[in-house]
């Protein structure tokens, strides 16, 4: 008896006794499945391997269906690039190219997956934005030195260099790494701030227009001053229109007006009266120590005097002043020594009589003044008691 296989065999030979296989059945009963084919599982028939002839090593594969698979290839059937490889042609799968950045490509285009330490590109080959290929191959790919702030915050290495140029600086910003302030900004905190000069700096003249510290403007122009040029200078004033400063008007008129002078160099302040250069100084004087411009076209004031010239006539007016303050003083000190001298003074009283002349003195400062030598003829005595006798060569009186 043939004794074929149910499930392999399509038959026998009664002659020879020998089984006529299926397609993937061999063996002398059919019973076993032939090379490229493996048996199913829970079943007795058998199953194509379908290993892919450019992957797989031959058609052949185990009890469970995996084929024997070629290297950088893998799957069950053979037919898919491993983990790192890619698809370069139909036979054959090769190595990602990523330059060591990653480890997974895609398998059909090989452009490299998740590409590691600040890297991108097909192969991992470029910097991200903001970082820039050192010198060293250990170092990689670094963080450019570039603020977002202050610019794009990318970078590049010029060829012979090796601190990256940032390449480009937002405005107010300027230097390698943009960190420093550009002409006409100043660092306020860490930030470039535009100066603020209320347009009275000429960049041309001074290309800093202000400190770069502090802001202060450097180089004021029309006759302004202060730290951003926002104030007018000594003898200018604001215009009707608060734009322009213009030469204060000299005005020199009855009314007494007080100036004040102040040296560079001094905390104190002269102060003069305008009646006190009246009556000392003359007209002419006055226009020679405060020349008045009429040409000035917007209106008249005060000539620059240097400050020199201006304390020496300070100086010579309070000379002037304290002299005639000395003569009033000696002269009322004079007229009152003159009217004591006066009050002081004795005088005399003669009184005339019929039968006798009556004569007194009297002194504020010597009430017993010796009277005795007030008549010196020699006819006169005085008498013990005090009276005083003339004599003459006729007559006697007693007084």
């Amino acid at each position: 008896l043939c004794n074929c296989s149910s499930v392999g065999s399509a038959g026998c030979n009664r002659t020879t006794g020998q089984c006529l296989c299926l397609a993937g059945y061999a063996g002398p009963r059919c019973h076993s499945c032939a090379h490229g084919f493996f048996p199913q599982q829970g079943g007795q028939q058998c199953q194509p391997c379908s290993c892919s002839p450019a992957g797989a090593t031959s058609e052949q594969c185990d009890h469970s269906g995996k084929c024997q698979c070629k290297v950088g290839v893998t799957d069950l059937k053979c037919d898919r690039c491993s983990e790192g490889y890619y698809r370069f042609n139909e036979t054959t799968c090769e190595p990602c190219q990523c330059n060591n950045h990653s480890h997974t490509c895609d398998s059909s285009t090989g452009t490299c997956l998740d590409c590691q330490e600040n890297t991108e590109g097909k192969h991992c080959e470029l910097c991200k934005e903001g970082f820039y290929r050192s010198t060293h191959p250990a170092h990689g790919c670094q963080r450019c030195p570039c603020s977002t702030v202050a610019s794009t915050g990318t970078c590049h290495l010029q060829p012979g260099e090796s601190v990256p140029r940032c390449d480009k600086c937002r405005p107010g910003y300027t230097g390698l790494n943009c960190n420093q302030c550009d002409k006409g900004y100043y660092n306020s905190d860490s930030i470039c701030v535009r100066c603020e000069c209320n347009g009275n700096v000429d960049p041309a003249l001074s290309p800093s227009v202000c400190r770069p510290d502090s802001g202060e403007c450097i180089g004021c122009l029309y006759h302004t001053t202060g730290t951003h040029c926002e104030l007018c200078e000594e003898g200018y004033s604001r215009d009707s229109e608060g734009t322009n400063c213009t030469r204060k008007e000299a005005t020199l008129g009855p009314e007494p007006r007080e100036f004040t002078t102040s040296a560079p160099n001094t905390t104190k302040a002269t102060s003069f009266s305008t009646a006190v250069l009246n009556s000392t100084l003359s007209p002419s004087t006055l226009q020679t120590v405060f020349p008045v411009s009429s040409t000035d076209n917007s209106t008249s004031a005060f000539a620059d005097v240097s400050w020199t010239q201006f304390n020496i006539i300070i100086l010579t007016v309070i000379i002037i002043v304290v002299v005639l303050l000395m003569g009033f003083v000696g002269a009322v000190y004079m007229y009152r020594e003159y009217q004591n001298r006066k009050l002081n003074a004795p005088f005399w009283t003669i009184e005339l009589k019929e039968d006798n002349i009556s004569f007194s003195s009297y002194h504020d400062s010597i009430p017993n003044a010796d009277v005795s030598g007030l008549l010196e003829d020699d006819g006169n005595e005085v008498a013990p008691n005090g009276q005083l006798t003339l004599t003459t060569p006729m007559h006697n009186y007693k007084a």
